[in-house]
């Protein structure tokens, strides 16, 4: 497995890591099987395991955690904080969320309960919050680095902005700012080349990206007159699958067309396109079964020429969304209206 610097940090990460939201509740129910996943990663190369305490309500972090035991330093161990934790009108769970320094210090001590560790590697903010001032997260952030409960933190799913804005309130600070992003990034989903990958290689912020495969769209298995597959994303959940998206559809037969001339399947050269950009440290895998993970890692040491990225541009153009939704944040002046009028 190739290796890359994590933006300014010095650590080497393998070229994809193991994103693991859906080995649990929210995907594949067999524990036995959900440890095997992860190992198999290690062993295949990988040694960025990603996961969030959101993910099965916390369901997640055990399973990683339990994978991890007697192979805790073979991994640079990535967690999120940010979004609800807990049922939302039990006591005080209207403050279990955001990027408060109350909820930070509560939910890193949860997190590492959960995955059984002293520490780990990376502490990502899952979103934006515009309830609290990005120096107060920043403040707390740097304590837990201080504590030695982190190594370093980041963002997810930021725009260029907010990743400027918390730069500037770690220089006000004199402490470290934003070592890594980790926002989605496909064929499909190139708005991050306009602003957010600039941004990060000026900064020295290394880029960890996910939904690489759209959410199942550039593994080809749905398109135009295709079924979806049994137990399939969009057959189990619809309402968060955008499938009847006619560019979508289009463009798989196009990219279809591009990945048979180079000799690769779809979703191989989905990955290695995603892994090209200078500005990306690490593609995310999400696989839900042991297969998945087999047929993905496939794609470790594929590298695209030249011919074949400026097909893929000529399909989908830098910077373009075929769907605005897969962005992953919308930001509060659209999506709030009491602040437009």
């Amino acid at each position: 497995m190739m290796r890359r610097v994590l933006g300014r940090t010095g650590v080497q990460v393998s070229r994809f890591g193991l994103g693991t939201m859906v080995l649990g509740v929210w995907g594949n129910r067999d524990r036995a099987a959900c440890l095997r996943i992860i190992n198999h990663a290690i062993d295949a190369g990988i040694n960025l395991v990603d996961t969030a305490d959101m993910y099965g309500q916390g369901e997640n972090e055990e399973i990683v955690g339990e994978a991890l035991r007697g192979r805790r330093d073979e991994v640079f161990l990535a967690t999120k904080f940010h979004n609800p934790m807990g049922e939302p009108d039990v006591g005080n769970a209207i403050n279990r969320r955001g990027n408060s320094r109350r909820w930070i210090n509560t939910a890193i001590d949860d997190s590492l309960r959960r995955l059984g560790v002293d520490h780990v590697d990376l502490y990502q903010i899952h979103r934006p919050d515009p309830l609290t001032p990005i120096d107060e997260t920043v403040a707390a952030l740097d304590d837990l680095v201080r504590a030695g409960k982190i190594r370093y933190w980041g963002t997810s799913t930021f725009p260029a902005e907010e990743l400027v804005d918390a730069r500037w309130a770690a220089e006000r600070r004199q402490v470290n700012g934003p070592h890594t992003e980790q926002p989605p990034y496909s064929i499909f989903c190139r708005h991050i080349e306009r602003d957010v990958l600039p941004v990060c290689q000026r900064l020295g912020i290394g880029i960890i990206v996910w939904s690489p495969l759209s959410g199942g769209w550039l593994t080809g298995k749905y398109g135009h007159g295709r079924e979806a597959p049994a137990g399939s994303r969009a057959e189990t959940n619809p309402d968060h699958f955008d499938g009847q998206n006619v560019a979508k559809a289009d463009a798989v037969d196009a990219l279809q067309t591009v990945a048979d001339g180079a000799g690769l399947r779809l979703a191989h050269l989905a990955l290695a396109w995603a892994a090209e950009h200078p500005a990306v440290s690490c593609v995310l895998l999400g696989p839900r079964t042991e297969d998945q993970l087999a047929d993905l890692l496939g794609a470790a040491e594929i590298e695209l020429d030249d011919d074949v990225l400026d097909a893929i541009d000529a399909i989908v153009p830098p910077g373009v969304d075929l769907n605005a939704a897969d962005a992953g944040w919308t930001p509060p002046g659209l999506s709030a209206v009491a602040r437009r009028r």
